[in-house]
């Protein structure tokens, strides 16, 4: 049965850019001198976009990269790239084998890269997480509803971002705010937006449930003091993906080492997604994204929009 989630009008995404390593490796327990299944280049290189700060990103990815290299025999290099568009364009360029995309950027990764999911984050009961997209404001603003947003300042997160662009353009439209009727402004990620707001920089802001979660957690955001004008049917949270023309038997290594894994070994990372306590990690096919090419054949989104 068809399913639909969003609808809306086309939005650009950002022009590609060179991948950015932020990182180092997780070093694996055996020798990778010889080509195997599970080691066939000598490394793995699993890209990361920078939905949070890189430099809490990394540490966190790291303990997931130990684990998954002692489970393959294979070093396991993390890299934060720059944003979106670079990791599809370095996994298209054969520079990673693995890439955890946001759930709209695996859209784009799928059509210009060929990248195939295999696993997602599972909750505590073993369900796929979600998360939701949504626009906050101070406690005290007059506006009450996304309607009241036209000629009022909107921090944004970056170009091409599900939660901190598309979903947030796609409420306003649907609310008849053309982008034109307010000020948008893109901080360059969630973190930034949500401060641009609680600094008084803008009138309102997008704040994804996964960066409400964390920033609460850090003390760096009082929900008391805000309010949620809006909020996004559940999206499905990102899946991680391998590079479409690596070997079969590298594939399904990968992925029966990853729903292998141990919640405790993802669970630093589930803690910036929202999801805690973590369950282990579950099998997801290009099936459960399907709102989400739904929703870029709505807007109408090509490879121009990369």
């Amino acid at each position: 049965m068809k399913t639909t989630l969003f609808t809306g009008s086309a939005l650009a995404l950002a022009t590609a850019l060179a991948l950015t390593a932020c990182g180092g490796s997780a070093q694996s327990a055996g020798s990778t001198e010889t080509a195997s299944a599970t080691c066939p280049n000598g490394e793995i290189k699993f890209g990361i976009e920078p939905y949070e700060d890189p430099a809490k990103l990394k540490p966190a990815y790291d303990v997931l990269a130990a684990a998954l290299s002692k489970k393959l025999d294979c070093p396991v290099n993390v890299q934060v790239v720059e944003d979106y568009a670079a990791e599809v364009l370095a996994m298209r360029n054969g520079k990673l084998d693995l890439g955890q995309f946001g759930p709209l950027g695996y859209v784009f990764a799928d059509a210009k890269a060929g990248a195939e999911p295999l696993v997602s984050f599972g909750t505590a009961e073993k369900e796929l997480s979600t998360y939701t997209a949504g626009i906050w404001v101070p406690k005290d603003s007059s506006i009450q509803g996304i309607g009241d947003l036209k000629g009022k300042s909107l921090a944004l997160g970056s170009v091409g971002s599900t939660s901190g662009d598309v979903l947030p353009r796609f409420g306003l439209r649907e609310a008849g705010i053309a982008d034109a009727d307010l000020k948008m402004d893109y901080t360059g990620g969630h973190p930034e937006a949500l401060l641009a707001l609680t600094n008084g920089k803008v009138d309102a802001a997008e704040i994804n449930s996964q960066t409400l979660a964390t920033a609460i957690a850090a003390g760096t955001f009082a929900p008391d003091s805000f309010r949620q004008v809006w909020t996004s049917n559940p999206i499905p949270n990102d899946p991680i993906t391998v590079r479409g023309d690596a070997d079969p038997a590298f594939k399904q290594a990968i992925k029966e080492a990853f729903l292998s894994l141990d919640p405790a070994d993802v669970a630093k990372v589930g803690e910036f997604l929202d999801v805690t306590p973590p369950g282990p990690l579950l099998e997801v096919t290009k099936d459960n994204y399907t709102p989400l090419f739904e929703l870029a054949e709505t807007m109408g989104l090509t490879e121009k929009d990369l």
